[in-house]
């Protein structure tokens, strides 16, 4: 689909009640391919390359930023007519995923946040962005030629389960990262002032799961309280020994756990 001069990558599959998929930072819509066979037996699932990732890249002036993200996701929904679905979404996809809500609380039925960022105050930055944020890092690193063991290793930090990740799973992550243009646009992102709203969460009505990896590296599980404490109507689950990814990591019971959700 066209979207504002960016060639975005997306696809549509299942019938019935939608629900719209995002992916989080150094990954893109196969991060949910198993989700995708569950769920679409039930649903019409949407999901999509958000710009600056995957096989849709930079945006036309390489800018960033979580209203612009949100707008993006707007309009994409808006180009498919469709008004009103559920959402979902992982790392920094689930921040965007409750900022649209936040935004735009008349289109969203149910939403689900996987590991979600958004609160900034105390968090850990995971190793990539200290590397993108600091300058001497990035000459030492040269985040043009990343080797293939370094991409295993950042799949080693998110996922718990080393039997996940096969040299396929790697070589995805590794191809997609290479992309043209997806380093520059990660590099933009990473150093972008992105502005704590979760303020703003207290007033969202919205019926929202709240699903975690207990074993998170990058983004706490403390976090997950967090939303349960801000979220009028919120359940919260935490996978014992689980990391960053839970669609990748535990695909079958983490799904369960949406179609549980979305029949209530």
């Amino acid at each position: 689909m066209d979207l504002y001069g960016i060639n975005v990558h997306y696809c549509d599959e299942g019938r019935g009640e939608v629900i719209l998929l995002l992916h989080g930072v150094f990954s893109s819509l196969h991060t949910f391919n198993k989700w995708t066979e569950i769920l679409s037996q039930s649903y019409r699932v949407i999901r999509l390359d958000l710009p600056g990732f995957g096989l849709t890249g930079p945006s036309i002036d390489n800018e960033y930023a979580i209203d612009l993200y949100v707008g993006y996701v707007k309009k994409f929904m808006d180009n498919l007519g469709v008004q009103n679905f559920h959402i979902a979404g992982n790392s920094l996809g689930g921040w965007i995923a409750w900022e649209f809500a936040v935004a735009n609380e008349d289109r969203v039925k149910k939403m689900i946040l996987i590991n979600s960022a958004g609160y900034i105050t105390g968090w850990n930055y995971p190793l990539p962005f200290i590397i993108a944020q600091t300058p001497v890092l990035r000459k030492v690193f040269n985040y043009e030629i990343v080797p293939k063991v370094v991409v295993r290793r950042f799949l080693r930090q998110v996922i718990i389960d080393q039997s996940i990740v096969s040299d396929d799973l790697v070589n995805r992550y590794y191809d997609i990262i290479h992309r043209e243009g997806n380093f520059e646009a990660f590099l933009r992102i990473a150093n972008s002032k992105f502005i704590q709203n979760t303020n703003a969460l207290k007033n969202l009505k919205t019926s929202t799961l709240v699903l975690w990896g207990s074993e998170d590296a990058w983004i706490s599980s403390n976090d997950a309280e967090k939303f349960r404490k801000d979220l009028q109507h919120v359940s919260v689950k935490v996978y014992p020994g689980v990391g960053h990814i839970p669609m990748e990591e535990i695909p079958d019971e983490s799904a369960s756990d949406i179609l549980n959700f979305l029949k209530k």
